[in-house]
């Protein structure tokens, strides 16, 4: 494993997803299925898109920005 030489600040956890794709998903023809977790808080949600899958982390970014 390398080592940055330009170090960045640690990446917080609240900010982190889980994204599953569905099996037939196909990104270059547009077609994004799948479930999408929130690490800390759990929250859960299938989305058919990515506009759907996008509208979920956003909604829960403002809900944790909200709360620091």
């Amino acid at each position: 494993m390398a080592l940055e030489s330009d170090p960045q600040p640690p990446l917080a956890p609240h900010y982190a997803f889980v994204v599953q794709y569905a099996p037939d998903t196909q990104i270059e023809a547009g077609r994004v299925r799948g479930r999408v977790e929130h690490v800390v808080s759990r929250y859960a949600s299938h989305f058919e898109s990515l506009e759907a899958l996008l509208a979920f982390m956003a909604r829960v970014l403002r809900e944790v920005t909200a709360h620091e």
